[in-house]
């Protein structure tokens, strides 16, 4: 009888270490974008050694995906974020003027609260038998397009955009380039929700001849079909800038401010740029960005470099600060009844 007794208190014991031990726990949420599934994969490994080794504190982090507009609606609609890593200043301003991040967000942070940058390339299938080298070519008739819907994607507003200064580039007016985005559109094949689906379309799918992808999105296809896909770098891109952000609101409730900070501080981290680049995102670490960056003698990538020094230097790329800033460039492109729709449309 003693010894059973004995089990039974060891087991209450055990058992009520754990609760309390599951209680310490920090839960932390973090809402991104559909290409960043791998990267906060590795990082929230990282970040909850980094935390617990630092401040003696378990912390347990929940991840969301999908297209960045709609993640962002869907927080300003109530879905409860700690954090918010999504795919431009723009998204994150509509979860700010829902009233859940405080003013100041983009310089919470180093960079405009920007840890990590991309850029937009094209994806075709080996050997490039459309022979798609830049954008003009997407508005042949032969050639069939795989982007998401700008309407709830980050990544299709910078493929819009990127398309946009390119045609502008080449001398056209605000009409004739409305045609050639409209022309452009006209050839999309699927208009997926999120970047992750198009790249699902175009890769496993089989649907289209061209991609139009994050640049990492571009480098991971690479490295998962080997042999199957080549990246095409055109003329003229855009220097794409995710954005992160506290959701203050929530943090507050959660009582979550202080490793929410914490685990965006640690995105600028050596070790977390680490992460960034082997998952194709561009480092804002100088020594890391070194690291991983050479000067391309074609426009053309068929496989990721044994070295594995991915980063191509050599591409003209402008900002967003070209047209205006978010607030003028979602007015003229992406409000309701904006250039997009207004091409879309037709």
């Amino acid at each position: 009888m003693k010894k059973t007794v004995i089990f039974l208190v060891s087991s209450i014991l055990t058992l009520s270490i754990t609760a309390v031990s599951h209680a310490d726990t920090i839960e932390l949420t973090n809402v991104s974008y559909d290409p960043t599934r791998e990267l906060y994969a590795s990082y929230n490994k990282l970040f909850e050694e980094h935390y617990e080794e630092e401040f003696g504190q378990e912390v347990s982090i929940t991840q969301s995906h999908g297209g960045s507009g709609k993640q962002a609606l869907e927080v300003a609609n109530g879905l409860e974020a700690d954090v918010v890593t999504l795919a431009l200043e723009g998204d994150v301003q509509v979860v700010a003027n829902a009233g859940l991040i405080d003013e100041g967000f983009t310089s919470e942070f180093d960079l405009d609260s920007s840890p990590y940058t991309s850029t937009i390339v094209f994806l075709v299938r080996s050997g490039n038998p459309k022979e798609i080298y830049d954008w003009d070519d997407l508005v042949r008739d032969d050639v069939g397009i795989i982007t998401p819907n700008p309407k709830t994607s980050g990544g299709a507003m910078w493929n819009y955009l990127a398309a946009w200064y390119y045609f502008e580039q080449q001398g056209l007016s605000e009409e004739e380039i409305l045609d050639a985005i409209s022309k452009l559109y006209s050839n999309v094949v699927v208009l997926d929700s999120g970047a992750r689906g198009s790249t699902t379309s175009f890769v496993e799918n089989k649907q289209g001849d061209v991609l139009l992808a994050w640049e990492n999105e571009a480098f991971l296809s690479l490295k998962e079909y080997p042999g199957e896909y080549e990246i095409v770098v055109p003329s003229i891109s855009i220097l794409c800038q995710p954005t992160v952000a506290v959701v203050d609101e929530v943090a507050r409730k959660h009582k979550t401010e202080e490793v929410a900070r914490e685990y965006l501080s640690y995105l600028y981290s050596e070790e977390a740029q680490e992460i960034e680049a082997q998952n194709f995102y561009r480092p804002s670490s100088k020594t890391v960005y070194d690291k991983y960056v050479f000067t391309a003698d074609s426009n053309t990538i068929t496989e990721i470099p044994e070295d594995g020094r991915w980063i191509n230097d050599n591409i003209n790329l402008t900002d967003i600060t070209h047209f205006g800033g978010w607030e003028e460039a979602r007015a003229v492109h992406f409000a309701d009844g904006a250039n997009f729709d207004r091409i879309y449309e037709q």
